[in-house]
């Protein structure tokens, strides 16, 4: 039952994962077209550069005061907070499951 849930919370941070997909490149391209130059903007290969994915989960969206970034960035925050999560904890059952078993 254990590995049951373990396996759950992978789904869960799949799920996550697909959100992610489509937002953050959403999010990217608007930081891109419209905050060019800032501290917002992390230039090309940005997708998993660690710099842009701390200022996602730090919400340094918040500090651009435009709307329509945080209309995007938060479900991609969202997303990879879920994603993480997910992750933990199915990780954290399967530990337990090799202790417990």
């Amino acid at each position: 039952m254990i590995l049951f849930f373990a396996l759950c919370f992978v789904g869960v941070a799949i799920a996550g994962f697909t959100a992610f997909v489509i937002f953050w490149p959403l999010t990217l391209v608007h930081i891109r077209d419209r905050h060019a130059g800032t501290d917002a903007d992390f230039g090309p290969g940005a997708f998993l550069a660690p710099a842009a994915l701390r200022w996602l989960l730090t919400g340094g969206y918040r500090a651009t005061g435009d709307g329509s970034l945080s209309g995007l960035a938060t479900p991609a925050r969202i997303a990879l907070v879920t994603i993480i999560t997910g992750l933990s904890l199915a990780g954290l059952l399967w530990l337990v499951s090799e202790v417990v078993l």
